[in-house]
């Protein structure tokens, strides 16, 4: 797994493993904490380069100024474990998986990761923002991207590879600091404007600026609130990606969620249940390839330009108007298509 660990002294380490399931890997689940607390510590999340673990130790636990869970906290939970797996898995009663939900922390992704993370949108998705947060730094001696188990595989290929993420990386840092210069000369600082805010909304500029150099390989931090049931049908669906990096990450996924939420996830890896699902996924998008391949074998594709429209709505404008005044009037639609 292609994952830079950060290191943490024994008295952290004490500190952040009553309220996080990993504290060695990627992907780790939110537990005994406040919800006030873990909602605040997702929006604090992208706009920081830090992992959740060190921005939780830095801002939220000052030596230990959140409680410690007590034992009375997990009272009940076996019984109810065992309830939840008797309706869901014996009964198939999916819509109670609805009940359960939990914050899940997947660090170091790359872009395409994070968009299979952030498909399902019964969730909410808090991703590190390339505009807020300068890609200038080297955790671990190396700039911040994935190098995918497809790539590293070819000796060549992964030579290429690093190279020129290499070079586009090492362009975003020379840059950073002329196009904040050239910014500040632009946009100076008003009276009434304080240097922090100034300062922020500079870099902030300047990283929105020069974002289109970072490759889709770029490490990106992923936040996720979501119920056990869009957790499973994530699941499903990483499990048969194609991307190695995806499968990897699905296990990583599957065993911190599996110490939270057990009961609703018994159907994920069963081979006749989630099982079969995924194979599916997996044989319709070859099937689909390869008709695709067989249908299209000796097209050439003919020259134009890098941007092109392909389609629009000429009447897009005054169907969203008649929409907009669909809802706060009696007439029916069409006839608000006419007059608009």
């Amino acid at each position: 797994m292609d994952f830079v660990p950060e290191q943490f002294t024994e008295g952290e380490r004490a500190r952040l493993a009553p309220y996080f399931t990993n504290l060695d890997g990627p992907v780790f689940a939110l537990v005994n904490l406040p919800e006030v607390v873990k909602g605040a510590l997702f929006a604090r999340y992208s706009r920081s380069a830090r992992s959740l673990l060190r921005l939780y130790l830095d801002e939220f636990d000052q030596e230990g100024s959140i409680p410690h869970p007590s034992a009375a906290s997990n009272a009940g939970v076996g019984r109810a474990e065992a309830l939840y797996e008797r309706v869901f898995l014996a009964y198939g009663a999916a819509s109670v998986a609805q009940l359960g939900g939990v914050h899940l922390a997947c660090e170091q992704a790359s872009q395409p990761l994070a968009k299979v993370l952030e498909r399902g949108r019964l969730a909410a998705y808090l991703e590190q923002s390339t505009r807020y947060v300068p890609y200038d730094d080297r955790p671990g001696g190396r700039w911040r991207y994935v190098v995918p188990d497809e790539v590293s595989a070819d000796a060549k290929l992964d030579e290429r590879f690093r190279a020129t993420l290499d070079h586009a990386f090492e362009t975003y840092a020379r840059w950073l600091g002329p196009m904040q210069d050239a910014l500040r000369a632009r946009f100076p600082k008003d009276v009434g404007d304080s240097d922090l805010a100034y300062r922020l909304t500079i870099r902030a500029k300047a990283c929105d600026a020069l974002r289109g150099l970072l490759p889709a390989a770029t490490r990106s931090n992923v936040g996720i609130y979501a119920t056990a049931q869009s957790y499973e049908h994530l699941l499903l669906r990483m499990r048969a990606n194609p991307l190695a990096e995806v499968r990897a990450y699905a296990d990583l996924v599957l065993a911190e969620l599996r110490k939270v939420i057990p009961a609703f996830l018994t159907r994920v890896d069963l081979p006749d249940r989630g099982g079969r699902w995924s194979e599916y996924l997996r044989t319709t998008r070859a099937a689909t390839e390869q008709v695709a391949n067989e249908a299209l074998a000796g097209v050439e594709i003919d020259p134009r330009p890098e941007v092109t429209l392909t389609d629009f709505d000429p009447d897009g404008e005054v169907k969203v108007v008649a929409a907009a005044l669909y809802t706060a009037s009696d007439l029916p639609d069409g006839r608000l298509v006419d007059m608009a």
